[in-house]
Formats: structure tokens, C-alpha cells, sequence
């Protein structure tokens, strides 16, 4: 574990605090994209904060109202929101509505396919639009926790009470259920498409492997977890939710089953946040005290990035290169620090 002097500055890690670029964004933020080298840190009402590598802010307006949801593919970000919405944003800036609720409701989450397709859900039931404009919907059992298309096929998983429905849109036939009692909210593919996993309302993920719905209980966590990322080439999944990094393994058939995750990172704060290197066995976290780190995956080298004693960091994230990271805190003091 690395000490602080009373500075908040860490005496036994390396320091980059001095090479990065404050933003002052003025708006509370819960995630933050990267379209090319330009971090869109996203707010909670109505806009987002687009930010050059100079940490020149334009903001944009992409909601009526609160914005629930934001997911991106890298070439856009799209948005649901209370007032009934999916917009994009796409690389030039430009806001676009792709659905409208024919009652308004509240578009509490999306995702999106590389192929272009598109998915949302409201209350209970999910849509999924695929890019030459067909729709169509599936009823869950309770309202929708979360959605994560595949990375191979067009299959959609979506969390709920009780477990997670996979539902291949363009197939006849009954969607699968995959149960586990509890709620179900944030849920993700492995990127190898062997393994789902879902973070519960209680302090726990819980996963299946996909071949046979053989469960895989991760538990032990203080806290919920409410962020997720995975590592290069999906061999392990970084988590927040406890004072340290969680990374679990996910090497051969069986992940995580049988094996201890590795813990990384050790604070006297949790974790809030975690984003793998799109490219290298590194992440970034950062905690509810405001520090932000570095952390090499084979050692547990760290590299602090922003010293504590500020809000809680609530965004973090690379852009697609993995040559630039951004992070905010619940204040909307931000960051961009170029590697």
C-alpha cells in the first residue's frame, strides 16, 4: 500500500501529477467517452462537456432532460433519457435522435453493435434496431437493470429481477434465462463471448458461462460495484466496489471459477471507478477521496495521477489509442493527462 504525507502527495509511487491538464467542467459528471482524441465527459442533465487536447470545453446539449444512460462505439455516443429519447453525438459534434417513445417514458438504458444496430430499454420491455431500420421488443419479467449486446452475433443480454434474458432478435424461439436470485443491474460479455457477467444490487457480480450456464458467484465485495472494464484481450475483469482493485481472471474455459481474484491497488478510500488500457495490461482507477492511479496489472506498480483530499472521482477513460486519459470527480474538476 503507498503512503501519503499530509500533502495528499504519495512518498512511495511515482508522480505525473505535475503533466496534467486541469478542466474546470462546471457540471457534475457519471461517464466520459472518447471520440478520437476528444473526451465527451457526460453530465447528468441535458449536456456534455467536449474537450480538446488543449482542454479548449464546447458544450453540447444532447437531452430534454436528464440523461439516464450513455454508451459509445468509439465513432458516436449514444444517450437515453427522461424525456423519452436515444440521441447520438457523433465525432463532428453533430446530435441526432434516433428514437422517440411514443409515450415518453424514460429510456433508462442503451447499448450499441459494432455492426451498427442499437438497443434501449423502457421499463420491462427492450427494443432492439438494427441498421436498416427493423424493430423489435422483448418483455422481461421486471424492468431492465441493464443492456450488453455480444461481441459476435446479434444477441442481446438484458439484467433484471432474478437473472438475465439473452434474446437473439433475428431468431424464432424462446429467448434464453439465465437465473440467479436477486437484482440485476450493469451486465457485460467477456470479449471472447465465453462468459456473462452482471454486477447485483447487492455487493456481488455473478456470472454464467455462456456454453453451459454453469454460475460463477463473485463475492466478497464492502460495496456495490458500479464500474467494470476489462482487460486487454479480455483476460481479466477490473472492478471498484472495495478499497483495492478487484481484478478477476478470466483465462481458459472455466474464468474465474475455482481461482482468487488479484487485488491491486490498496487505499484507505474505495474504489469508484476503473478503466482498462485498451491496448497494454494497464488500468486506471480512481477512488472516493478524488486520488486517481496507474496501476500495472503484472506487478501492482502504481503511478499517481491525482492526489486525494478532493470529491469522489465519478468518470474515467481512455480514448481508443490508448494515449490520452481523462477523469472526473463528482465536482467537475476533471483531467487529461497524455502518456
Amino acid at each position: 500500500m503507498s503512503s501519503f504525507d499530509q500533502s495528499g502527495e504519495a512518498a512511495s509511487i511515482v508522480s505525473v501529477t505535475d503533466k496534467v491538464k486541469p478542466v474546470a467542467l462546471g457540471m457534475a459528471v457519471t461517464a466520459v467517452h472518447y471520440l478520437g482524441d476528444r473526451a465527451v465527459f457526460v453530465g447528468t442533465e441535458e449536456s456534455v462537456a467536449i474537450v480538446d487536447a488543449e482542454g479548449e470545453i464546447s458544450k453540447v446539449e444532447v437531452s430534454g432532460g436528464g440523461i439516464l444512460s450513455a454508451v459509445s462505439d468509439g465513432s458516436r455516443i449514444l444517450f437515453g433519457g427522461d424525456d423519452g429519447k436515444v440521441t447520438a453525438l457523433d465525432r463532428a459534434g453533430a446530435v441526432s435522435v434516433l428514437v422517440t417513445d411514443a409515450k415518453r417514458r424514460w429510456i433508462d438504458n442503451v447499448a450499441v453493435h459494432p455492426d451498427g444496430a442499437i438497443a434501449w430499454s423502457v421499463g420491462k420491455t427492450a427494443f432492439v434496431r438494427q441498421p436498416k431500420g427493423e424493430e423489435k421488443s422483448l418483455e422481461v419479467p421486471s424492468t431492465a437493470g441493464g443492456l450488453a449486446f455480444a461481441p459476435k452475433g446479434l444477441r442481446l443480454a438484458i439484467a433484471h429481477y432474478n437473472g438475465a434474458t439473452l434474446w437473439f432478435p433475428n431468431m424464432a424461439g424462446e429467448p434464453e434465462f439465465l437465473g440467479w436470485a436477486g437484482s440485476h443491474h450493469a451486465v457485460t460479455f467477456s470479449p471472447d463471448n465465453k462468459f456473462l457477467v452482471t454486477a447485483m444490487h447487492e455487493p456481488a457480480l455473478h456470472g454464467w458461462r455462456l456454453a453451459d450456464s454453469r454460475h460463477m458467484r463473485m463475492t466478497g465485495y464492502p460495496s456495490r460495484v458500479k464500474s467494470m472494464s476489462w482487460g486487454s484481450g479480455g483476460r481479466f475483469l477490473a472492478t471498484s466496489g472495495a478499497d483495492m482493485v478487484i481484478l478477476w481472471p478470466f483465462v481458459g474455459k472455466d474464468g474465474p471459477m475455482g481461482k482468487e481474484p488479484a487485488m491491486l491497488a490498496p487505499m484507505k478510500a474505495k474504489v469508484t471507478a476503473v478503466a482498462c488500457h485498451p491496448k497494454q495490461d494497464i488500468l486506471a482507477c480512481g477512488y472516493e477521496d478524488g486520488t486517481v492511479l496507474m496501476v500495472r496489472m503484472q506487478d501492482g506498480a502504481e503511478i499517481l495521477v491525482r492526489r486525494n483530499e478532493t470529491p469522489p472521482i465519478t468518470a474515467i477513460g481512455w480514448n481508443a489509442a490508448g494515449t490520452w486519459l481523462a477523469f472526473s470527480d463528482e465536482g467537475g474538476e476533471a483531467g487529461l493527462l497524455r502518456l
